[in-house]
């Protein structure tokens, strides 16, 4: 429910404030006073498309900010609604409420809010859509859409679970008919494709390369490119170590000998520090020692002639053949081999793979028309049930003669060559749309013995909302606790149908929060709250001000006749309240 709206700046409203509550609330006002204004604000936080030029002169930005409370919804309602304040990170305030605020900029771009946290404008139209149902004079026009009229027998039949299967059977049976044209069309190209990657698989296994062997293979071949300066610079190491292996002077120089008569020398000695020292000693001979077993076993592994050179360059063009084709190195050839052993596992080319997915294509179409019949079938029980509810509130809205209808039908295929097109189990060819196979159409008689012609062909303005406002008393009942906007519902309707509008919107206002902008005081009169939007001020500043009593009668004598002053006038201002509130609706 909208329990309060501010709006600053926008139209011809400076700053203003309207309190709701419960039941029927109607907003009036002189012409151009800024009525409209409070529904361009209820837009606004509904997601529609900010206009720059809507934003006051003189000021920088409009701002509209709407309280709205949850307690009157159903609980499935209000758990979506939650899901939705936590999605966006946004907090209701201390009581409970939810504020919604949409800012726009007359040179930049608007902003929106909910929950104190910046949203997307279509993140606050969701959340708001699920409070707040507006009706405008553009909204009659589009009741005269076939989409529309769609989804208002959807929405009156409960369709939305069956339309759901439908949907997900549609994307699946159109997935698979396009994997099965595509399939077809590239065979040649598949297959092509399956022996390149055999080829290239075979070639890489035959090689057989290792991770990191390229590498590994420059290190060998540099060493081996240098093999007798390597082994020279070695065999001269190992002998300063430990002395030429030919040297039989026990008194040999190398390095070990005289770390060894050093070590001795200290030990010799009683001096606790020198004997500190031939520790250290020692260890650098186990130091020498170890380089020395290490430069045995690196000579050792040293090629004794050329041949392995030979070998590991061949190898090397063996590995330079697999990197021009497949990647820059070994580990990425290797890459290429397993992601293309993936692609080859997922390439079917054989007959029977074709079979299959035909059959599956198959499988799911007729799976899809039964899901299209049940949905048609739900649709054309509740068409019948709709159309006599909404006759019956027509004649509700003095409009006794009036009658209204709904066909649903097939929407036929052209050819089977249409890529939505489905065979139905009765044989029929019908396209299957996103919505379903069916075309669904509101037609009208305003008499008896009229041929009922469709709605966009048989409707005045003033019938056309009378039309809708039946339409939306019988879909009322299945939203219990929104809030329904009207911006002007009672356009071209006066006298006794004027009245009946008024005790329609009273009766939708039992379940509902009703909120109706009007220039009819029979409606005004049937309103649990009144909002006068007027003129105040030498710039032609708005004001929104709640009347009662005399202001009220007041306020519903100039609707009349202009005679808000008159004692005649307020009489008859007085009789039309008074009936009202008699009236048992």
């Amino acid at each position: 429910m909208l329990t309060e709206i501010r709006i600053e700046s926008l139209g011809a409203i400076s700053a203003a404030v309207g309190e709701f509550d419960r039941g029927l609330t109607v907003l009036t006002g002189e012409t151009g006073a800024g009525k409209t204004m409070v529904v361009t604000g209820l837009h606004l936080l509904g997601g529609a498309r900010a206009d720059a030029t809507r934003v006051r002169s003189g000021a920088d930005r409009a701002v509209v900010e709407g309280r709205f409370t949850t307690t009157d919804l159903e609980d499935a309602a209000v758990a979506l609604l939650d899901e939705m304040l936590d999605a966006s990170g946004a907090e209701r305030d201390e009581d409970g409420s939810v504020i919604a605020l949409r800012s726009v900029s007359r040179d930049g771009p608007s902003r929106a809010y909910l929950g104190g946290r910046s949203v997307p404008a279509k993140s606050l139209g969701d959340f708001t859509a699920e409070l707040l149902t507006l009706h405008g004079q553009n909204d009659q026009l589009r009741l005269m859409r076939p989409e529309e009229q769609r989804g208002a027998l959807d929405r009156f039949a409960k369709a939305a679970p069956a339309l759901e299967r439908y949907r997900k059977l549609r994307d699946a049976w159109l997935t698979a008919r396009h994997d099965l044209i595509d399939r077809r069309n590239r065979m040649r190209e598949l297959a092509l494709e399956s022996d390149r990657l055999t080829f290239a698989l075979n070639e890489i296994d035959t090689v057989d390369p290792q991770p990191g062997e390229d590498d590994a293979l420059v290190a060998d071949i540099v060493r081996l490119s240098e093999l007798d300066t390597l082994r020279e610079a070695a065999v001269t190491a190992h002998a300063a170590l430990t002395g030429a292996p030919d040297d039989t002077d026990a008194s040999g120089h190398s390095a070990a000998d005289c770390l060894g008569r050093a070590r001795a020398a200290l030990d010799s000695t009683d001096d606790a520090k020198l004997r500190s020292l031939a520790g250290q000693v020692g260890e650098a001979l186990t130091v020498v020692a170890d380089a020395a077993g290490e430069l045995s076993a690196y000579l050792d592994e040293l090629p004794v002639d050329a041949s392995a050179l030979e070998a590991k360059l061949a190898r090397q063009a063996e590995l330079r053949t697999l990197t021009r084709k497949y990647a820059a190195d070994v580990d990425g050839v290797l890459q290429w081999a397993r992601e293309s052993r993936q692609r080859l596992a997922q390439l079917d080319v054989s007959e029977e793979g074709l079979q299959a997915l035909a059959a599956r294509a198959d499988e799911l179409a007729r799976e899809l028309a039964d899901a299209a019949i049940d949905l048609s079938g739900i649709r054309r029980k509740a068409a019948k049930r709709l159309a006599k509810e909404v006759t019956a509130e027509l004649s509700g809205l003095a409009m006794a003669d009036a009658q209204f209808s709904i066909d649903v039908s097939n929407d036929v295929a052209a050819d089977k060559d249409d890529p939505a097109a489905l065979v139905l189990p009765s044989g029929e060819l019908a396209r299957a749309g996103a919505d379903g196979v069916d075309q669904v159409e509101f037609g009208f008689a305003a008499h008896r013995g009229m041929d009922q012609l469709p709605l966009a062909k048989s409707t005045s303005g003033g019938e056309l909302s009378r039309v809708m406002l039946a339409l939306e008393v019988v879909l009322a009942a299945s939203a219990a606790g929104t809030t329904m906007v009207f911006d002007e519902v009672d356009a071209g309707v006066g006298g006794r149908a004027a009245v009946q509008i008024g005790r329609r919107l009273a009766r939708l206002a039992r379940t509902h929060q009703v909120i109706v902008v009007t220039h009819l005081p029979q409606v005004a009169a049937y309103a649990d709250v009144h909002l006068v939007v007027h003129s105040a001020g030498p710039k032609g500043t708005s004001v929104v001000r709640r009347v009662s009593g005399d202001e009220r009668v007041a306020e519903l004598a100039r609707m009349l006749a202009g005679l808000g002053e008159s004692d005649s006038g307020r009489a008859h201002a007085r009789e039309l309240l008074d009936a009202a509130q008699k009236d048992e609706i």
